[in-house]
C-alpha cells in the first residue's frame, strides 16, 4: 500500500515548468498543500503561484504519472486548491536559494548605467 511519505519523494521529481531549469521541485515550491491516501487512491490539493498559470494541464499531467508509478498505487487525483494562497513563504530554503539572484556581480553594471546618465543629464 502506498504512503504518504511514498508520495511526497515522487512529488519531489516533479518540477514546476517555470522553475524546471534550476530543478525545483513542487514540492520545494510549496505548491503541495495536502496529500491523502486511501488504500490506493491518492489525492493531493495543489496550490498554483498564479490564478493565470498556463501549465497548470502540463503539471498535473506530471504528477498523475510520477505518482502512478508508485506501487499499489490505483489512481491518482490532483486538485488545484485557491485556500490559502501561495505566497513565496511556502518555498523552501532550497528553492529560495536557487530563486535569488545574487546581486554583487551586477553592481558594476549599475555603476556604469549610473554614470552614464549622470553625463547625459550634464549635457543636456
Amino acid at each position: 500500500m502506498p504512503t504518504k511519505e511514498a508520495v511526497i519523494e515522487a512529488l519531489q521529481n516533479c518540477y514546476d515548468p517555470c522553475c524546471k531549469d534550476r530543478a525545483i521541485s513542487v514540492v520545494d515550491m510549496g505548491l503541495i498543500e495536502a496529500v491523502h491516501v486511501d488504500g490506493g487512491n491518492v489525492q493531493i490539493d495543489m496550490l498554483l503561484t498564479s490564478g493565470w498559470c498556463p501549465f497548470v494541464g502540463n503539471l498535473n499531467g506530471m504528477i498523475v504519472e510520477e505518482v502512478g508509478q508508485i506501487n499499489g498505487v490505483k489512481s491518482v487525483n490532483v486538485e488545484v486548491v485557491w485556500n490559502p494562497v501561495w505566497t513565496m513563504d511556502r518555498m523552501s530554503e532550497s528553492a529560495r536559494a536557487k530563486l535569488t539572484i545574487p546581486l554583487e556581480p551586477l553592481i558594476p553594471y549599475r555603476e556604469e548605467r549610473l554614470k552614464r546618465e549622470q553625463l547625459a543629464q550634464e549635457y543636456n
